[in-house]
């Protein structure tokens, strides 16, 4: 017999169950906020510490890498030994490297606490779904996932905004180290908090439920190499970067071999392969790829167009993006509530905003003058973050829903590891048009349309898998999951 915990295991009352999710959503607020919060303190970065562009490169993508390389093995931990040890663990190494990398005296010891600090925002994010499987069920998982897809779209976009106020207030010669320091007084909080608030579910007895090192290695070199030449995708210049996309695919395509035999064994595998025989998980996980590989690059085009061609500070271009912030925020509380009654319309619904939101953001650039961008864009800015906001939190909810809660922390770990090899490569291939375009001397704002078009590339092929699913549920309806948010069942006889 297992002692995992296969139905939510909620705290004694209604208040405590949604101040324990308070403390998961702090603690992935501020581990998604150091995704793009530091990307306006490069400058800083480079004045005060002397940061090379190879250190400040490293700075910004061995934290995605590392974030990524962690997701999947750190849900796996949370599964056996229990989410909520695993979570405050990885809050606790995630607070202290902040506080390290603030006070680096290097770049090199910069990137290396920052490599830290990425694993540790990767053993706490799978946890933080998983803790919500566990704690609520029905309706109250759609709201509880709701907000969830709100930090994950509120973070990633006011990281520029936060990283532009922290910087014209700390100066910009130490700026740069209050950016890590403002994570502190919020870790400590939600740690101290959590281990008061957060359930306990014990560890699993069973004897094949062990740790799968062989897997472990197999998926995280497939997933480095897969992610290596996108993260670095700039600093490499020559081609043979590139051969590392098939080789990574090969070792993937090992591990998915490995992780069968084990089943076959009777062994408990790293990754529950049945979970992809879930058309909800395995479709959501695609539209989530898809999508962030559209979402997180707007941003990136658009820090780098407001600050070097329209001449923007880094507070003033982070407050050109709020609206979608607040666009965001408004969007994921309709998204909770709405998928439960109309569950994979509310996704394209939300797409459909986002490209409407693109659309309008493009139409500006051409037809507005460089210094009026900020403004004229606001109202696309909000279109799309509400859209954004519909988006992240219903398909959250779909993809997770009827994933047993003993195997929650691992599907965790998969869906949020799409989502950061879709941003690698979103960067990387937007990067490179836009670069493309600056280099052959084309003006900045065609470059921005073009990055910009790029963009609605990805978000258009999510849209038209939202669709597809659409009308394969007419066809042949998958059971219900959405409606009445049943309970995950077992995958396995």
């Amino acid at each position: 017999m297992t002692t995992t915990c296969s139905k939510p295991q909620q705290p004694a009352t209604d208040n405590r169950r949604w101040k324990a999710l308070g403390v998961c959503l702090a603690a992935g607020f501020i581990s998604l906020l150091d995704t793009s919060i530091v990307n306006v303190a490069l400058p800083s970065m480079e004045r005060g510490l002397g940061a090379t562009e190879a250190a400040q490169a490293w700075v910004v993508s061995g934290y995605a890498l590392t974030f990524g390389l962690a997701l999947v093995p750190a849900g796996r931990l949370g599964d056996m030994r229990g989410m909520r040890q695993a979570f405050l663990i990885g809050l606790a190494v995630f607070t202290v490297a902040s506080a390290a990398c603030g006070l680096a005296a290097s770049p090199d010891w910069l990137v290396v606490f920052r490599l830290i600090q990425g694993a540790a925002a990767g053993m706490v994010a799978p946890q933080t779904s998983g803790l919500i499987q566990q704690m609520f069920q029905g309706s109250e998982r759609a709201k509880a996932f709701g907000l969830l897809g709100s930090v994950i779209g509120i973070s990633t976009a006011v990281g520029p905004l936060a990283g532009g106020v922290i910087i014209d207030a700390a100066g910009t010669g130490d700026g740069w180290r209050w950016v890590f320091f403002v994570n502190l007084p919020i870790g400590i909080a939600a740690f101290a908090a959590g281990l008061r608030l957060l359930p306990r579910c014990p560890a699993s007895a069973d004897r094949r439920e062990r740790f799968d090192p062989l897997g472990v290695l197999l998926l995280g070199c497939g997933v480095l190499a897969l992610m290596l030449p996108l993260v670095q995708e700039q600093q490499w210049t020559g081609r043979e970067k590139w051969a590392l996309l098939p080789v990574g695919a090969v070792l993937l395509g090992l591990f998915w071999v490995w992780e069968r035999r084990q089943g076959r064994l009777g062994r408990a595998p790293l990754l529950d392969l049945n979970l992809f025989s879930m058309r909800s998980f395995t479709l959501g996980a695609l539209i989530s790829l898809s999508y962030f590989a559209g979402f997180t690059t707007v941003f990136f085009v658009l820090a780098l167009f407001l600050q070097n061609a329209a001449g923007y500070s880094a507070l003033a271009a982070g407050v050109a993006v709020l609206p979608f912030a607040v666009g965001s925020a408004v969007g994921a509380a309709l998204g909770g509530r709405l998928v439960v009654s109309h569950g994979r319309k509310v996704v394209v619904m939300g797409l459909t905003g986002v490209t409407l939101g693109l659309l309008g953001s493009i139409a500006v650039v051409r037809l507005v003058p460089l210094e009026s961008f900020g403004w004229a864009a606001a109202l696309p800015m909000l279109i799309g973050g509400i859209g954004s906001g519909i988006t992240v939190s219903p398909n959250t909810t779909l993809t997770l829903t009827r994933v047993p809660v003993k195997r929650a922390g691992a599907a965790g770990g998969v869906l949020q590891t799409g989502q950061r090899v879709g941003s690698a490569a979103g960067i990387a291939v937007v990067g490179s048009v836009y670069f493309a375009r600056l280099a052959h001397h084309g003006p900045a704002p065609e470059a921005l349309q073009l990055g910009l078009l790029t963009s609605m590339g990805f978000i258009l092929v999510a849209l038209g898998l939202a669709v597809a699913d659409l009308g394969e549920r007419a066809k042949a309806p998958e059971a219900p999951e959405a409606q009445g948010m049943p309970e995950a069942e077992s995958l396995t006889p």
